[in-house]
């Protein structure tokens, strides 16, 4: 580990190597490890624990994974929420150590003319789990719910007929026993606008920036209804939203990734040493988030 991104594009040195790593035991040896170094310690502690944690979990993902293949469950885990709250982040640590014949990302750019002239949901159902699989939607059929009437990509029309689709189509996936669990990422205004500013200055990031995102901030009171909107309408027995506060980037990729664990009794669950059950202060149904 030779540097570390210090979200302004510039990098700094970190004067811990693998080799650090593989010799620390105990809080306490990294602690005078940092201190031989002349080093503030808290932060490795917290990204240390961060990486320990991330690791025993996403052992259990591949668990997960594996008795999704052998008992041929559909898993599909919808990834929505305002620019900049972490999605991608998420996913990326959800995914990267899991095996990609069975686990699958979708992130569809906008309709093309002949699938605008489609019922809404066709180009969305083609992309379904197949039994064995798991995918994951980085944004989904909810773009209709938020992004599309505040931005004006669909007519009232429109939306009023897709709104009163969704729970008869996720009903019907239900039905099929396709689950489908549909997570929201929860930023703050605040949070949201250095996310965004951070962006604007680092070469890295500056691809994620769009005219939409630009836009969030000004347009921030009126994807708050539309979002408050669809939870109302699409928050069900058979297909609740479930909402992860994500201003701590890190804390909420680990409590998304355990959220998820703990929804299915998957082979071996009973001998992990990890922490499963997500922190209820981070991970809540939607009528108790306000932002």
């Amino acid at each position: 580990m030779n540097n570390e991104n210090t979200g302004n594009g510039k990098k700094q040195k970190i004067k811990f190597t693998i080799d650090d790593f593989s010799n620390i035991n105990t809080k306490a040896e990294f602690i005078k490890s940092c201190q031989d170094k002349n080093l503030e310690y808290q932060k490795y502690i917290d990204n240390f624990t961060y990486e320990k944690q991330l690791q025993k979990l996403q052992v259990e993902l591949n668990k997960l994974q594996n008795w999704v293949e052998n008992t041929k469950q559909r898993i599909v885990l919808i990834f929505e929420g305002r620019d900049a709250a972490g999605k991608g982040g998420s996913i990326r640590r959800f995914i990267e150590h899991m095996n990609p014949r069975s686990i699958r990302l979708v992130a569809l750019d906008k309709p093309t003319d002949i699938e605008q002239g489609q019922w809404y949901f066709q180009r969305y159902i083609k992309e379904l789990a197949n039994p064995g699989e798991i995918v994951l939607f980085d944004r989904s059929w909810y773009n209709r719910a938020v992004v599309e009437p505040v931005m004006g990509f669909c007519t009232n029309d429109q939306y009023e007929k897709y709104i009163r689709q969704v729970p008869e189509y996720e009903h019907m996936l239900f039905e099929d026993n396709i689950k489908v669990v549909k997570i929201w990422f929860s930023i703050t205004k605040d949070e949201q606008k250095k996310r965004f500013d951070s962006r604007l200055t680092n070469k890295l990031k500056m691809w994620k920036l769009s005219p939409v995102d630009m836009d969030s901030q000004k347009l921030w009171d009126i994807y708050t209804k539309y979002k408050e909107q669809m939870f109302s309408k699409t928050h069900t027995i058979f297909c609740p939203w479930t909402i992860v506060r994500t201003n701590n980037k890190k804390q909420a990729r680990l409590e998304t990734i355990r959220y998820v664990l703990s929804l299915f009794n998957y082979d071996g669950k009973d001998l992990t040493d990890a922490t499963i059950n997500p922190d209820p202060n981070v991970v809540l149904r939607y009528y108790r988030s306000s932002s």
